[in-house]
């Protein structure tokens, strides 16, 4: 494991960079992933998730979106914080090897007006682990225990969706990132995560089964185990090919 360089790269003239990771087609990952002290309107996420704003955060949204139902609610809203947080750090970890810290207790989130996630802050740049290729719940295993079991249960007690959405929403994003960062797609390491019933230290996988690649009509397909609830929200698209649910993928 090691830190160096990295840690001070900038932009010409511009703030420091968070990841070398993120740049070219993943350079929107500034904008979600940043260091705390750079995100202005950050709130500790033990702060927020324990003050009543992550209630307020929900019920904002609903406005903003005319949501009716509070688990389609928190369910899309889970859609946009686990974007923004699994993205940029298997980005990262995947291109420059860098562990990006991002353990809940030490990380900040800012909202949009909408009330839905807008961006994570963490403490520092992390470290860089240059141990050769890692199997994936290695990679994983900090972002899964130290973040998303926490929000996985905070998405329960105040959005009424079951841990099983929440993981299949998480799970959505990792698969994306691990099949189309870089050159090669590590397709591999997602068909590891979503195809093992238990992890390497014996835990159940929360992640297994999450999502199926399925060939259709000559075309290859990413299918979700569980429905992501948006169908029942006014004025969003449907997935498409990756609803759970036969009936809306042509919506």
């Amino acid at each position: 494991m090691a830190t160096g360089g990295h840690e001070n790269m900038t932009h010409a003239g511009g703030p420091r960079v968070l990841s070398a990771a993120f740049a070219g087609p993943h350079a929107w990952c500034n904008e979600k992933m940043m260091l705390s002290e750079a995100l202005a309107d950050g709130i500790a996420l033990p702060e927020f998730f324990g003050s009543g704003a992550f209630d307020r955060a929900l019920t904002t949204y609903a406005e903003a979106s005319g949501g009716t139902d509070r688990r389609a609610v928190a369910s899309m809203w889970s859609l946009y914080y686990f974007s923004c947080l699994t993205i940029p750090y298997v980005v990262a970890r995947v291109l420059d090897r860098q562990a990006l810290p991002v353990a809940f207790d030490k990380m900040t989130v800012a909202l949009s007006a909408d009330g839905l996630p807008r961006a994570f802050g963490v403490s520092t740049a992390g470290d860089w682990r240059d141990d050769g290729e890692e199997e994936i719940f290695s990679v994983l295993t900090p972002l899964m225990e130290e973040h998303l079991a926490k929000v996985v249960g905070h998405l329960k007690a105040f959005g009424g969706i079951s841990p099983k959405l929440a993981w299949n929403n998480a799970a959505v994003y990792i698969d994306y990132a691990l099949r189309t960062a870089g050159t090669e797609p590590l397709s591999k390491h997602a068909d590891t995560m979503i195809g093992l019933k238990s992890m390497p230290n014996g835990a159940p996988n929360p992640f297994f089964d999450c999502l199926r690649h399925e060939e259709e009509d000559g075309t290859r397909v990413c299918r979700r185990k569980i429905c992501c609830l948006r169908y029942l929200l006014p004025g969003i698209p449907s997935c498409g090919s990756l609803c759970a649910l036969p009936s809306q993928r042509k919506q």
